[in-house]
């Protein structure tokens, strides 16, 4: 039976650790402050984002969100951007996704300052990551090599397969998990993929950033491996008040009996994307301190 890998009790311990960062940097008079643009009034969005807002105020740090209504332009969401790119006591600033379907993803994106970027998503950080140099990471990825790293499980030299290509994680935690300071021999696999059961099973670890339930099986996974799974889908489920329930890409129950180490939905890699966006957001500020403009 897998050990299934705590990473609401890990994003604690790491939030407690931005906290700390977070003091001393308000002792020198700066004050870590993200700001977080919500368009419109999708639920799981704003879901999210209140989400943020608590893990902000728990670690002593500021925010600037701003709401704004479903119809907004997107010429107005770009002035918001611009205000904040210009405002010195805003470190952070993350436009939560999806936008409304009038709003080019990719032009807003590009408009925020990579230096603010705590998402990790601007071209800039991605060529960065890329090419090995120091820029805000992906928080979702930056988050499974956290996990990793922190359970003891070996990344040097393992095989390890991403499932899903997106540009939020699957692509971006192919590239990290394949620089030197983690050193596996990754497999990034889509929906093109053939014989992906053979691929996943010859793997030391699997991660599952897909969108669809179930789709990690038993069958599909070496005994001893370690899965993460990234995947959060909503299915009916009667029993529950809203009508439904959480799961992930992974057949949890089955996976569990041949893993060594699992991680369940929820409460595995998403608390962890959340910290990982508070630590982002303290070392933007850090750097603010140590280089003020």
């Amino acid at each position: 039976m897998g050990m299934i890998i705590d990473g609401k009790q890990m994003a604690v311990d790491i939030r407690r650790e931005v906290a700390v960062r977070v003091a001393r940097l308000t002792e020198r008079g700066v004050i870590p402050c993200l700001a977080v643009i919500l368009v419109g009034d999708d639920p799981a969005s704003v879901s999210y984002v209140a989400g943020k807002r608590q893990a902000l105020m728990a670690a002593g740090m500021a925010d600037r969100s701003i709401r704004l209504p479903a119809d907004t332009t997107e010429a107005e969401l770009l002035a918001h951007i611009a205000t904040l790119n210009a405002d010195t006591a805003v470190h952070g600033i993350l436009v939560q996704l999806p936008l409304p379907a009038h709003i080019d993803e990719g032009n807003i994106l590009v408009a925020i300052r990579p230096d603010k970027d705590v998402d990790g998503f601007h071209p800039v950080n991605i060529g960065k990551l890329v090419i090995g140099q120091r820029a805000p990471i992906p928080c979702t990825p930056q988050g499974v090599v956290t996990m990793l790293k922190r359970t003891g499980i070996q990344t040097d030299g393992a095989r390890a397969v991403v499932v899903g290509r997106s540009n939020i994680v699957g692509k971006p935690l192919a590239l990290l998990l394949s620089r030197k300071e983690y050193n596996a021999t990754v497999t990034l696999c889509h929906t093109g993929t053939r014989h992906l059961s053979e691929i996943t099973a010859a793997a030391d670890i699997v991660i599952a950033a897909v969108g669809r339930p179930g789709v990690i099986t038993r069958a599909m996974v070496k005994p001893g491996a370690a899965v993460i799974d990234v995947g959060v889908n909503r299915i009916p489920d009667a029993t529950k008040k809203s009508g439904y329930r959480l799961v992930g890409d992974v057949d949890f129950d089955a996976v569990q009996a041949v893993a060594a180490y699992i991680t369940p939905v929820p409460g595995g890699v998403g608390p962890m994307t959340i910290a990982m966006l508070m630590q982002n957001t303290v070392a933007a500020a850090e750097q603010v301190a140590a280089c003020p403009t």
